[in-house]
């Protein structure tokens, strides 16, 4: 049963990655970025507005807005948290490589070169990746693939909690957490205004297709429309793992892969954990329980990119730990369906 599940989960994403990968370097260089714009404004919002239509809310789904802000915020608490002590260890390692190099007896030949500075095999992280690291522990690809994914795994009724937890994530997390952590890591200089970040909250149109599906779900509507929405499915999700297979294929900088390896396992491991544990705490069992976990437990957002070109964040980190965490998912998955079910 599960062997099934995870086949009908996998097949899409790695069929379609795969693609996206190998077609990447025979499309124009402007697609990828014309292919995320229209789903952003078009197949995201679209595929949102049909789950929100046939989704049965189930009793105490309001929980799920509010374990969305729990994660974010637990997400934030655990990226600072392991912020500081990847910090600590590099410096302890960069302390311990001087004291080393101090007492170890230097012939002449070598001792010239002794004095000259020599760079530490890790360095600290400067302001634009520390804010690239907890974009990366905390901003998760909720729409693309969590929307991709977990509607297999779930049953239908619970389709309302991954959606809820989409929502809440991208609004509160990505245009929200995410734009003032970019802007204070990459222009702390300059002023944040928030009407700006408010405007761009307001103009989510993931946000807008939610309320007009969940407000017209008792509207009737015709049969070929109706049809229409729910054949989402079949342009959305191939196009966001085509997507995705196409930023993948020009991820580079892999000599510098060790500062994403702490991210990737607070993002896809010690999160969806405590998110697990926390909902069972509630009550919650199940479906309800599995959507949350999985949904917490998505890869790094493709948006942290986007907002690393803005503010002019480290994109090297960013990539890898995409890189990573899209690598990690396809074994944390089984995991949680063992574990959360």
């Amino acid at each position: 049963m599960m062997a099934g599940t995870l086949f009908d989960a996998y097949l899409p994403l790695v069929l379609w990655t795969g693609l996206g990968l190998i077609a990447f370097r025979l499309v124009p260089q402007a697609l990828p970025r014309l292919l995320g714009r229209s789903l952003y404004w078009v197949g995201v919002p679209w595929q949102i507005l049909a789950l929100a239509r046939q989704t049965d809310y189930a009793h105490n789904i309001g929980l799920a807005p509010a374990v969305t802000i729990a994660a974010l915020s637990l997400g934030l608490i655990l990226a600072w948290s392991g912020l500081q002590l990847y910090q600590r260890w590099v410096q302890a390692t960069s302390t311990d490589q001087e004291e080393f190099s101090a007492t170890k007896p230097l012939d002449d030949s070598i001792a010239i070169l002794a004095s000259t500075p020599v760079e530490t095999t890790q360095p600290e992280l400067n302001p634009s990746q520390r804010g690239s690291f907890i974009l990366a522990a905390t901003i998760g690809n909720t729409g693309f693939v969590g929307l991709g994914l977990v509607p297999a795994l779930i049953s239908q009724p619970y389709l309302g909690w991954a959606v809820f937890y989409s929502v809440t994530h991208n609004i509160v997390g990505t245009y929200g957490i995410g734009v003032f952590l970019a802007s204070y890591y990459g222009r702390s200089q300059q002023q944040n205004h928030w009407w700006v970040q408010l405007r761009d909250v307001l103009t989510v149109p993931s946000l807008w297709a939610f309320a007009i599906g969940s407000f017209t779900r008792s509207v009737a509507i015709p049969e070929v429309v109706e049809q229409g929405l729910y054949a989402s499915r079949w342009f959305v999700i191939p196009g966001a793992f085509l997507l995705m297979g196409m930023r993948l294929s020009q991820l580079h900088g892999w000599k510098s892969i060790q500062p994403a390896l702490l991210p990737t396992l607070l993002k896809m491991l010690v999160l969806p954990l405590a998110v697990g544990a926390g909902t069972t705490l509630l009550g919650l069992a199940g479906d309800a329980r599995l959507a949350l976990v999985l949904m917490s437990g998505m890869p790094s957002a493709f948006a942290g990119l986007i907002l690393a070109e803005e503010y002019n964040l480290d994109r090297e980190l960013i990539a890898s730990s995409v890189a990573l965490t899209t690598i990690a998912l396809l074994f944390t998955i089984p995991l949680w369906l063992l574990i959360f079910r």
